[in-house]
């Protein structure tokens, strides 16, 4: 039977992680901790492992894992990061990654863009100290926007299909256009995209092509008043560039649920912490720019698609040599 060693388990994942071992016939052993070099013993006696993104699986974990006889490896994140595919191919090691439904991440990228058009957080604020006063709070409708979708795979393309009940145009943008997804939107090239929308939401993988898509001339080509949603990747973005156009009053709102350097920020509790990440801090006090702690995945549906589609992964690999999400 193949034993798994489970590092970073929250509270939330522990009742599928049962489930899942007794569903994949599979030996489970778990703990909150990360994986790491003083945490390594942990998985001794184990033949797979499975960790979240705050997990570094770099040359020294690679080797350790090759050292123990650990022969499997499964993040259960979609993003990979933070592994030495590489080094893991040159050691035998076996990579793969999860998926989950894509309707949660999409559903919160409409929610955020309600919010930034309708100017929650300030609203928010303000009934906080008791000030139910509308100046200054006039939103603007959806039905009327241009809303431009950039990266039209699973999640992209469920947000467009969302959209389609608000009447809103909606203009598409990827380097390889989905069929289905020409009957919901008009595919236009990138910088028309930045031209014609009033708000745009980014949806692409974080590639060598897409790092700092987000940046100064990219901005420079966007409507004033634009509203920018990103719940992909952080590093999509240049925060620097981004925060400029703010203080030059180019962007209307922003929804970020992702941001630059957040890894060993963001799902932690830092109440009495200092927080390091300067841009970060700064950006977040801007009354129209909501912020939240990479969440958009977080629901029931999709933290038990990672936990089973990980157990799964782990066995498939173990019994059946292959899986239809290792990562090659």
């Amino acid at each position: 039977m193949l034993k798994i060693a489970a590092f970073e388990v929250r509270k939330d994942e522990i009742k599928d992680f049962k489930k899942a071992a007794e569903k994949y016939n599979v030996e489970l052993i778990f703990t909150g901790k990360p994986l790491s070099v003083e945490t390594f013993d942990f998985a001794e006696g184990c033949g797979a492992v499975t960790s979240l993104g705050h997990s570094r699986i770099d040359r020294v974990i690679l080797n350790l894992m090759r050292d123990a006889g650990i022969r499997f490896y499964c993040t259960r994140t979609v993003g990979y990061n933070h592994i030495n595919l590489e080094y893991a191919r040159e050691l035998g090691i076996r990579i793969c990654n999860v998926s989950y439904p894509p309707t949660g991440v999409a559903e919160y990228t409409v929610m955020l863009m309600l919010m930034s058009l309708r100017k929650y957080k300030q609203a928010m604020f303000r009934g906080n100290v008791n000030d139910y006063s509308l100046d200054g709070l006039e939103g603007r409708e959806l039905r009327n926007m241009t809303v431009g979708v950039v990266g039209t795979g699973r999640i992209g393309r469920t947000v467009i299909e969302i959209l389609q009940g608000f009447g809103c145009r909606i203009l598409a943008y990827d380097a390889y256009p989905n069929g289905s997804v020409a009957d919901m939107a008009k595919y236009v090239k990138l910088d028309t995209l930045y031209a014609e929308s009033d708000v745009i939401t980014l949806h692409t993988p974080l590639l060598e092509s897409t790092y700092h898509m987000i940046n100064r001339e990219s901005i420079a080509k966007m409507k004033d008043g634009v509203v920018l949603i990103n719940c992909a990747r952080g590093s999509l973005m240049d925060v620097s560039d981004v925060i400029d156009g703010i203080e030059k009053q180019k962007f209307g709102a922003l929804g970020l649920d992702v941001i630059e350097h957040e890894d060993g920020i963001y799902h932690v509790n830092h109440t009495v912490d200092i927080i390091s990440n300067r841009d970060m801090a700064y950006i977040r006090q801007f009354p129209h720019v909501t912020m939240t702690q990479h969440m958009a995945f977080y629901t029931e549906e999709a933290v038990r698609s990672m936990v089973y589609g990980a157990v799964k992964n782990l066995r498939d690999l173990n019994k059946t040599g292959s899986s239809a999400f290792e990562l090659f």
